[in-house]
Protein backbone atom coordinates (compact mmCIF):
# COMPACT_ATOMS: atom_id res chain seq x y z
CA UNK A 1 0.00 0.00 0.00
CA UNK A 2 3.00 2.66 -0.06
CA UNK A 3 2.67 2.89 -3.21
CA UNK A 4 -1.21 3.83 -4.09
CA UNK A 5 -1.66 3.72 -8.11
CA UNK A 6 -0.10 0.46 -8.10
CA UNK A 7 -1.94 -0.64 -5.27
CA UNK A 8 -5.27 0.84 -7.21
CA UNK A 9 -4.39 0.02 -10.89
CA UNK A 10 -3.31 -3.59 -9.64
CA UNK A 11 -7.02 -3.81 -7.85
CA UNK A 12 -8.84 -2.28 -11.21
CA UNK A 13 -7.17 -4.39 -13.43
CA UNK A 14 -8.20 -2.12 -16.30
CA UNK A 15 -11.72 -1.18 -15.42
CA UNK A 16 -13.00 2.02 -15.46
CA UNK A 17 -14.19 4.46 -12.49
CA UNK A 18 -17.18 6.44 -13.66
CA UNK A 19 -17.94 9.39 -11.80
CA UNK A 20 -22.05 9.73 -11.20
CA UNK A 21 -24.22 11.84 -9.72
CA UNK A 22 -25.51 10.98 -6.30
CA UNK A 23 -28.73 10.57 -7.39
CA UNK A 24 -27.79 7.79 -10.35
CA UNK A 25 -26.59 5.56 -7.61
CA UNK A 26 -28.47 6.42 -4.19
CA UNK A 27 -31.93 7.86 -3.10
CA UNK A 28 -31.64 11.02 -0.40
CA UNK A 29 -34.52 11.30 1.92
CA UNK A 30 -35.05 13.85 4.24
CA UNK A 31 -36.51 13.32 7.76
CA UNK A 32 -39.81 14.10 10.05
CA UNK A 33 -40.98 17.81 10.05
CA UNK A 34 -42.10 18.29 13.72
CA UNK A 35 -42.98 21.08 16.01
CA UNK A 36 -43.23 22.13 19.98
CA UNK A 37 -47.01 20.56 19.85
CA UNK A 38 -45.93 17.33 18.44
CA UNK A 39 -43.46 16.58 21.28
CA UNK A 40 -44.20 14.08 23.55
CA UNK A 41 -44.15 14.86 27.36
CA UNK A 42 -44.25 11.31 28.96
CA UNK A 43 -42.04 9.80 26.17
CA UNK A 44 -44.02 7.76 24.76
CA UNK A 45 -44.36 8.07 20.96
CA UNK A 46 -41.70 7.77 17.62
CA UNK A 47 -37.66 8.30 18.82
CA UNK A 48 -36.29 10.85 16.65
CA UNK A 49 -32.93 11.27 16.04
CA UNK A 50 -31.21 14.47 15.07
CA UNK A 51 -27.57 16.14 14.64
CA UNK A 52 -26.70 16.02 18.05
CA UNK A 53 -26.81 11.93 17.91
CA UNK A 54 -23.85 11.89 15.55
CA UNK A 55 -20.64 12.37 17.15
CA UNK A 56 -18.56 14.84 15.30
CA UNK A 57 -15.11 13.20 16.37
CA UNK A 58 -16.20 9.60 14.96
CA UNK A 59 -19.17 9.72 13.02
CA UNK A 60 -20.46 7.57 15.17
CA UNK A 61 -23.85 7.61 16.80
CA UNK A 62 -24.85 8.60 20.20
CA UNK A 63 -28.17 8.10 21.96
CA UNK A 64 -27.57 10.55 24.69
CA UNK A 65 -30.46 12.98 24.20
CA UNK A 66 -33.47 11.54 22.09
CA UNK A 67 -36.39 13.60 21.01
CA UNK A 68 -39.86 11.99 21.55
CA UNK A 69 -42.78 13.18 19.26
CA UNK A 70 -46.58 11.49 19.47
CA UNK A 71 -47.52 8.82 17.94
CA UNK A 72 -50.03 11.20 16.32
CA UNK A 73 -47.39 12.86 14.04
CA UNK A 74 -47.73 12.57 10.27
CA UNK A 75 -44.29 10.10 9.99
CA UNK A 76 -43.40 7.96 6.81
CA UNK A 77 -42.15 4.07 6.73
CA UNK A 78 -39.28 5.88 4.83
CA UNK A 79 -38.35 8.21 7.19
CA UNK A 80 -37.49 5.13 9.32
CA UNK A 81 -33.73 3.89 10.25
CA UNK A 82 -33.09 0.52 7.78
CA UNK A 83 -29.93 -1.34 8.16
CA UNK A 84 -27.14 0.16 5.65
CA UNK A 85 -28.63 3.52 5.98
CA UNK A 86 -26.10 6.44 5.68
CA UNK A 87 -27.93 9.06 8.31
CA UNK A 88 -26.38 12.64 7.34
CA UNK A 89 -26.84 16.05 9.32
CA UNK A 90 -28.63 17.70 7.03
CA UNK A 91 -29.24 21.53 7.86
CA UNK A 92 -27.51 23.61 11.08
CA UNK A 93 -26.87 26.79 12.22
CA UNK A 94 -22.99 24.67 13.10
CA UNK A 95 -20.99 24.86 9.97
CA UNK A 96 -19.43 22.05 11.58
CA UNK A 97 -22.51 19.44 12.23
CA UNK A 98 -23.23 19.94 8.31
CA UNK A 99 -22.16 16.76 6.41
CA UNK A 100 -21.66 14.49 8.91
CA UNK A 101 -22.56 10.99 8.80
CA UNK A 102 -23.21 8.08 10.84
CA UNK A 103 -23.84 4.19 9.20
CA UNK A 104 -26.61 2.74 10.43
CA UNK A 105 -25.57 -1.17 10.93
CA UNK A 106 -29.72 -2.96 11.48
CA UNK A 107 -32.85 -2.33 11.42
CA UNK A 108 -33.54 0.14 14.51
CA UNK A 109 -36.27 1.50 16.13
CA UNK A 110 -35.30 5.72 15.28
CA UNK A 111 -36.89 8.17 12.56
CA UNK A 112 -34.58 10.84 11.96
CA UNK A 113 -36.10 14.54 12.35
CA UNK A 114 -36.08 16.96 9.78
CA UNK A 115 -33.08 18.55 9.80
CA UNK A 116 -31.48 14.90 8.93
CA UNK A 117 -31.14 12.92 5.46
CA UNK A 118 -30.93 9.44 4.96
CA UNK A 119 -28.76 8.32 1.92
CA UNK A 120 -30.02 4.59 0.59
CA UNK A 121 -27.54 3.18 -1.86
CA UNK A 122 -29.40 0.76 -4.87
CA UNK A 123 -28.03 -3.03 -5.81
CA UNK A 124 -24.83 -1.29 -7.82
CA UNK A 125 -23.07 0.86 -4.57
CA UNK A 126 -21.65 -0.88 -1.33
CA UNK A 127 -23.54 1.41 1.25
CA UNK A 128 -20.00 1.10 3.08
CA UNK A 129 -18.08 2.48 0.56
CA UNK A 130 -20.45 5.10 0.28
CA UNK A 131 -19.64 6.02 3.46
CA UNK A 132 -16.52 6.83 3.01
CA UNK A 133 -16.91 8.74 0.74
CA UNK A 134 -18.80 11.17 2.68
CA UNK A 135 -16.43 10.93 5.53
CA UNK A 136 -13.50 11.94 3.34
CA UNK A 137 -12.46 15.20 1.43
CA UNK A 138 -14.15 14.42 -1.91
CA UNK A 139 -17.43 15.25 -0.20
CA UNK A 140 -15.77 17.78 1.68
CA UNK A 141 -14.19 19.76 -0.98
CA UNK A 142 -17.62 19.37 -2.73
CA UNK A 143 -19.21 20.68 0.76
CA UNK A 144 -17.29 23.68 1.07
CA UNK A 145 -18.24 24.94 -2.62
CA UNK A 146 -21.49 24.78 -2.45
CA UNK A 147 -21.99 26.12 1.23
CA UNK A 148 -19.40 29.05 1.03
CA UNK A 149 -21.40 30.13 -1.86
CA UNK A 150 -24.61 30.69 0.42
CA UNK A 151 -25.36 31.55 3.80
CA UNK A 152 -27.92 28.69 4.42
CA UNK A 153 -25.79 25.07 5.94
CA UNK A 154 -28.97 23.31 4.63
CA UNK A 155 -28.14 20.03 2.04
CA UNK A 156 -31.43 19.96 0.40
CA UNK A 157 -32.36 17.64 -2.56
CA UNK A 158 -30.71 19.60 -5.48
CA UNK A 159 -26.87 19.74 -3.52
CA UNK A 160 -27.21 16.21 -2.75
CA UNK A 161 -28.27 14.50 -5.91
CA UNK A 162 -25.43 16.95 -7.79
CA UNK A 163 -22.70 15.31 -6.08
CA UNK A 164 -20.21 13.19 -8.04
CA UNK A 165 -18.19 10.40 -6.68
CA UNK A 166 -16.29 7.83 -8.17
CA UNK A 167 -18.03 4.63 -8.63
CA UNK A 168 -15.39 2.06 -9.17
CA UNK A 169 -16.03 -1.72 -9.98
CA UNK A 170 -18.47 -3.44 -7.59
CA UNK A 171 -15.49 -5.98 -5.89
CA UNK A 172 -12.91 -2.79 -5.69
CA UNK A 173 -15.80 -1.10 -3.70
CA UNK A 174 -15.72 -4.35 -1.82
CA UNK A 175 -11.81 -4.69 -1.33
CA UNK A 176 -11.50 -1.12 -0.41
CA UNK A 177 -14.41 -1.42 2.53
CA UNK A 178 -12.18 -3.91 3.57
CA UNK A 179 -9.42 -1.86 4.43
CA UNK A 180 -10.67 1.27 5.79
CA UNK A 181 -13.15 -1.21 8.20
CA UNK A 182 -9.91 -3.22 9.58
CA UNK A 183 -8.94 0.30 10.07
CA UNK A 184 -11.94 1.46 11.45
CA UNK A 185 -12.24 -1.16 13.79
CA UNK A 186 -9.02 -0.48 15.31
CA UNK A 187 -9.71 2.39 16.40
CA UNK A 188 -13.08 1.44 17.74
CA UNK A 189 -11.67 -1.37 19.98
CA UNK A 190 -9.37 1.65 21.23
CA UNK A 191 -12.49 3.92 22.08
CA UNK A 192 -13.84 1.55 23.48
CA UNK A 193 -10.62 0.37 25.72
CA UNK A 194 -10.35 4.10 26.49
CA UNK A 195 -14.18 4.17 27.92
CA UNK A 196 -13.55 0.97 30.27
CA UNK A 197 -9.97 2.56 31.69
CA UNK A 198 -12.13 5.68 32.29
CA UNK A 199 -14.68 3.37 34.30
CA UNK A 200 -12.19 1.66 36.21
CA UNK A 201 -10.59 5.11 36.59
CA UNK A 202 -13.71 6.69 38.44
CA UNK A 203 -14.16 3.70 40.18
CA UNK A 204 -11.11 3.24 41.84
CA UNK A 205 -10.57 6.83 42.67
CA UNK A 206 -14.14 6.25 44.58
CA UNK A 207 -12.95 3.75 46.04
CA UNK A 208 -9.63 5.33 47.03
CA UNK A 209 -11.05 8.66 47.92
CA UNK A 210 -14.84 8.19 49.67
CA UNK A 211 -15.35 9.71 52.85
CA UNK A 212 -15.52 6.36 54.61
CA UNK A 213 -12.98 4.92 52.65
CA UNK A 214 -11.01 7.71 53.83
CA UNK A 215 -12.05 8.20 56.99
CA UNK A 216 -10.88 4.40 58.03
CA UNK A 217 -7.34 6.05 56.74
CA UNK A 218 -7.41 8.71 59.06
CA UNK A 219 -7.62 6.46 61.82
CA UNK A 220 -9.13 8.92 64.11
CA UNK A 221 -7.86 11.48 63.71
CA UNK A 222 -9.99 14.91 63.72
CA UNK A 223 -11.09 16.07 60.03
CA UNK A 224 -9.45 19.64 58.96
CA UNK A 225 -10.95 22.30 57.01
CA UNK A 226 -9.42 23.26 53.80
CA UNK A 227 -8.03 27.14 55.28
CA UNK A 228 -5.89 25.09 58.10
CA UNK A 229 -4.18 23.55 55.61
CA UNK A 230 -3.64 25.85 52.41
CA UNK A 231 -4.40 29.61 51.30
CA UNK A 232 -7.57 29.89 48.91
CA UNK A 233 -7.23 33.27 46.95
CA UNK A 234 -8.02 34.75 43.05
CA UNK A 235 -5.96 35.83 40.38
CA UNK A 236 -6.35 39.69 38.95
CA UNK A 237 -6.20 39.33 35.36
CA UNK A 238 -9.25 39.75 32.69
CA UNK A 239 -9.83 37.77 29.94
CA UNK A 240 -9.25 39.46 27.14
CA UNK A 241 -5.48 39.23 28.33
CA UNK A 242 -5.04 36.24 26.72
CA UNK A 243 -3.26 36.00 23.65
CA UNK A 244 -2.83 33.35 20.92
CA UNK A 245 1.54 32.62 21.35
CA UNK A 246 2.21 33.44 25.03
CA UNK A 247 4.00 31.75 26.80
CA UNK A 248 2.34 30.89 30.22
CA UNK A 249 -1.02 29.26 30.99
CA UNK A 250 -3.58 31.35 31.75
CA UNK A 251 -6.59 30.16 33.71
CA UNK A 252 -9.63 31.59 32.80
CA UNK A 253 -13.80 30.68 33.64
CA UNK A 254 -14.02 27.88 30.97
CA UNK A 255 -12.13 24.26 31.40
CA UNK A 256 -8.88 24.50 29.17
CA UNK A 257 -6.37 27.19 30.33
CA UNK A 258 -5.92 30.15 27.41
CA UNK A 259 -2.17 31.68 27.28
CA UNK A 260 -0.93 34.75 28.42
CA UNK A 261 2.90 36.51 28.19
CA UNK A 262 3.32 37.96 32.20
CA UNK A 263 2.69 35.33 34.97
CA UNK A 264 1.34 36.01 38.02
CA UNK A 265 1.93 33.36 40.22
CA UNK A 266 5.22 30.88 39.99
CA UNK A 267 3.88 28.07 42.30
CA UNK A 268 2.23 24.27 42.76
CA UNK A 269 -1.40 24.55 42.71
CA UNK A 270 -4.84 23.58 42.53
CA UNK A 271 -7.02 25.75 40.06
CA UNK A 272 -10.61 26.28 39.54
CA UNK A 273 -13.30 28.53 38.19
CA UNK A 274 -15.26 30.88 40.44
CA UNK A 275 -18.21 30.84 38.01
CA UNK A 276 -19.82 29.48 34.66
CA UNK A 277 -18.52 26.17 33.17
CA UNK A 278 -17.13 23.50 35.49
CA UNK A 279 -17.61 25.11 38.72
CA UNK A 280 -16.77 22.38 41.70
CA UNK A 281 -16.52 19.77 38.91
CA UNK A 282 -13.83 20.89 37.34
CA UNK A 283 -10.34 21.62 38.74
CA UNK A 284 -6.66 21.88 37.45
CA UNK A 285 -3.04 21.20 38.89
CA UNK A 286 -0.16 23.21 37.86
CA UNK A 287 3.35 23.34 38.80
CA UNK A 288 5.12 26.42 38.02
CA UNK A 289 4.31 29.99 36.46
CA UNK A 290 0.87 30.93 35.37
CA UNK A 291 -1.89 33.33 35.67
CA UNK A 292 -4.89 33.38 36.81
CA UNK A 293 -8.47 35.05 36.88
CA UNK A 294 -10.04 37.61 38.63
CA UNK A 295 -13.12 35.30 39.21
CA UNK A 296 -10.95 31.68 39.51
CA UNK A 297 -9.48 30.19 42.67
CA UNK A 298 -6.12 28.93 43.47
CA UNK A 299 -5.39 26.76 46.49
CA UNK A 300 -2.17 26.27 47.70
CA UNK A 301 -0.78 23.66 49.99
CA UNK A 302 0.72 24.77 53.19
CA UNK A 303 0.71 22.08 55.37
CA UNK A 304 3.97 19.69 55.25
CA UNK A 305 1.74 16.95 56.05
CA UNK A 306 -0.84 16.94 52.78
CA UNK A 307 0.63 16.25 49.24
CA UNK A 308 -0.71 19.25 46.56
CA UNK A 309 -1.30 15.93 44.17
CA UNK A 310 -3.48 13.78 47.10
CA UNK A 311 -5.36 17.32 47.62
CA UNK A 312 -5.98 17.61 43.74
CA UNK A 313 -7.26 13.94 42.99
CA UNK A 314 -9.16 14.49 46.62
CA UNK A 315 -10.66 17.68 46.19
CA UNK A 316 -12.15 16.79 42.55
CA UNK A 317 -13.34 13.91 43.41
CA UNK A 318 -15.42 15.14 46.41
CA UNK A 319 -16.20 18.40 46.02
CA UNK A 320 -19.38 18.61 43.93
CA UNK A 321 -20.80 16.40 45.99
CA UNK A 322 -19.91 18.66 49.17
CA UNK A 323 -20.88 21.89 47.33
CA UNK A 324 -24.46 19.74 46.63
CA UNK A 325 -24.67 18.83 50.61
CA UNK A 326 -24.36 22.06 51.62
CA UNK A 327 -25.84 24.46 49.58
CA UNK A 328 -29.63 25.16 49.77
CA UNK A 329 -29.53 25.58 46.13
CA UNK A 330 -29.87 22.71 43.88
CA UNK A 331 -27.56 23.91 41.39
CA UNK A 332 -24.55 26.00 42.45
CA UNK A 333 -23.50 28.42 39.70
CA UNK A 334 -20.78 30.65 41.25
CA UNK A 335 -18.24 29.70 44.30
CA UNK A 336 -17.14 31.83 47.26
CA UNK A 337 -14.01 31.99 49.63
CA UNK A 338 -16.12 30.36 52.45
CA UNK A 339 -17.37 27.50 50.44
CA UNK A 340 -13.23 26.65 50.17
CA UNK A 341 -12.96 27.51 53.53
CA UNK A 342 -14.80 24.99 55.59
CA UNK A 343 -14.61 22.34 53.28
CA UNK A 344 -13.56 18.81 55.32
CA UNK A 345 -9.91 17.25 54.29
CA UNK A 346 -9.29 14.04 55.80
CA UNK A 347 -5.22 13.64 55.84
CA UNK A 348 -3.98 10.15 56.22
CA UNK A 349 -0.29 9.51 56.33
CA UNK A 350 2.21 10.46 53.86
CA UNK A 351 2.75 7.50 52.55
CA UNK A 352 -0.77 6.16 52.08
CA UNK A 353 -1.65 9.77 50.52
CA UNK A 354 1.68 9.11 48.06
CA UNK A 355 -0.03 5.60 47.72
CA UNK A 356 -3.23 6.98 46.11
CA UNK A 357 -1.35 9.37 44.20
CA UNK A 358 0.66 6.72 42.17
CA UNK A 359 -2.20 4.53 41.80
CA UNK A 360 -4.49 7.39 40.60
CA UNK A 361 -1.76 9.29 38.47
CA UNK A 362 -1.50 5.78 36.60
CA UNK A 363 -5.04 6.18 35.26
CA UNK A 364 -4.73 9.54 34.78
CA UNK A 365 -2.10 9.25 32.31
CA UNK A 366 -3.46 6.04 30.74
CA UNK A 367 -6.38 8.18 29.79
CA UNK A 368 -5.75 11.82 29.43
CA UNK A 369 -2.40 12.39 28.83
CA UNK A 370 -2.30 13.52 25.06
CA UNK A 371 1.20 12.56 24.75
CA UNK A 372 1.08 8.96 26.18
CA UNK A 373 -1.91 6.52 26.63
CA UNK A 374 -4.87 4.89 24.96
CA UNK A 375 -5.72 8.68 23.50
CA UNK A 376 -2.85 9.41 21.49
CA UNK A 377 -3.48 5.55 20.11
CA UNK A 378 -6.70 6.67 19.22
CA UNK A 379 -5.55 9.95 17.33
CA UNK A 380 -2.87 8.12 15.58
CA UNK A 381 -5.44 5.28 14.85
CA UNK A 382 -7.60 7.59 13.15
CA UNK A 383 -4.92 9.63 10.93
CA UNK A 384 -4.01 6.26 9.75
CA UNK A 385 -7.11 5.47 8.50
CA UNK A 386 -7.90 9.20 7.00
CA UNK A 387 -4.85 8.65 4.62
CA UNK A 388 -5.31 5.42 3.42
CA UNK A 389 -8.74 6.79 2.73
CA UNK A 390 -7.53 9.58 1.08
CA UNK A 391 -4.96 7.39 -0.66
CA UNK A 392 -7.63 4.69 -1.93
CA UNK A 393 -10.23 6.83 -2.76
CA UNK A 394 -8.17 8.83 -4.88
CA UNK A 395 -9.36 7.81 -8.19
CA UNK A 396 -8.79 11.47 -9.88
Amino acid sequence: MKNNRTFLEKLLDGAEVEWKPLKDVAEYIRGVTYNKANESTNNIGYKVLRANNITLSGNTLNFDDIKVIKFDTKVKSSQMLYKNDILISAASGSREHVGKVAFIYQDIDYYFGGFMGVIRCNNNVNSRYLFHIFTSSIFQDYLNEVLNSSTINNLNSKVMDSFRLPIPPLPVQIEIVKILDALTALTSELTSELILRRKQYEYYREKLLSFDSLEQLNMGRAKKKLIDVAIIGTGSRNTNEAIENGIYPFFVRSQEPKKINEYEFDETAIITAGDGVGVGKVFHYISGKYALHQRAYRIVVTDKNLLPKFLFHYIRNNFAHYLKMTSVNSSVTSLRKPMFEKYPIFVPTLEEQQRIVSILDKFETLTNSITEGLPLAIEQSQKRYEYYRELLLNFS
